[in-house]
């Protein structure tokens, strides 16, 4: 979110009763037994809160405050290459505007947790340079990589998180390495993803149990992807899929995006 701006939150799915809300800044009114209004702190960066109920269990919660992209001079934030995003956007959509801001990134915050499986480091761009770095991520990535994982658990194939072989991409790397001029990547609602588990070789899983590791293990995955899109009552977690075999850099793997239709394509 933006600095100064406000966020509402409520606590839900848990029986009634008064919880309480705590942050190590900012301000909070709470609205109710189960509510609250944080006001961000004008320093972009990462603030804690937790969430209580009566018997003491708490939920801790990440608050990213944004650097904003207006920040940005000559298509850098403090030295950090960016690029420029294209213009309009695509299809007048709402989904390929400019970012507002972006999540700053300093080695002592990257295992930081985003969701109950992911942390901040899965996501960063591979552009080479020091710190601090800055990403961009949507919550309906997150919210779509965790049901993805839900599923593949439930057809016995264990696996703790996803290998992402690519997460956010700078529109400066993006072009860089020749890919497509609105690629969801810019925008942080993309992943290339893989499951590697037993063993864990940097490659793809045998999924499909046939001996091989090969574009028939990302089409199963993809398949699985595609089984949440069609069943998705949420427009903004349906997305691209993308199929992919394996190349002489990399093993095979599946992009997912949430860019809020279905599209379909094999790399």
């Amino acid at each position: 979110m933006a600095p100064s701006h406000q966020l509402d939150l409520e606590a839900v799915g848990k029986p009634g009763g008064v919880y309480s809300f705590s942050t190590d800044s900012g301000r909070v009114v709470q609205r109710d037994g189960r509510s609250w209004t944080w006001t961000a702190p004008s320093k972009p960066g990462l603030y804690r809160a937790r969430v209580r109920d009566q018997r003491g269990s708490a939920i801790a919660i990440n608050l990213f405050v944004l650097v904003p992209r207006k920040r940005m001079e000559n298509g850098r934030l403090n030295g950090y290459r960016i690029g420029t995003y294209p213009s309009p956007p695509l299809r007048g959509l709402a989904v390929y505007r400019k970012p507002a801001g972006f999540v700053q990134v300093t080695p002592d915050i990257l295992d930081t947790r985003l969701s109950p499986h992911f942390t901040l480091r899965q996501f960063l761009c591979k552009e080479r340079g020091g710190f601090p770095k800055y990403v961009v991520l949507r919550e309906t990535l997150l919210l779509k990589l965790e049901q993805i994982l839900a599923l593949v658990n439930s057809k016995g194939l264990h696996a703790d998180t996803f290998d992402v072989l690519s997460g956010f991409r700078t529109p400066f790397y993006n072009y860089a390495i020749g890919n497509v001029k609105y690629s969801r990547h810019m925008f942080g609602d993309a992943a290339d993803i893989f499951i590697d588990q037993s063993p864990r070789d940097g490659r793809m899983d045998d999924l499909n149990h046939d001996g091989k590791i090969d574009e028939r293990d990302s089409e199963y995955l993809s398949r699985l992807v595609d089984q949440l899109n069609r069943h998705e009552q949420d427009q903004e977690l349906i997305g691209g899929i993308g199929v992919y075999p394996e190349t002489s850099n990399h093993g095979p793997f599946v992009h997912v995006d949430t860019r809020g239709f279905p599209a379909h394509w094999a790399g």
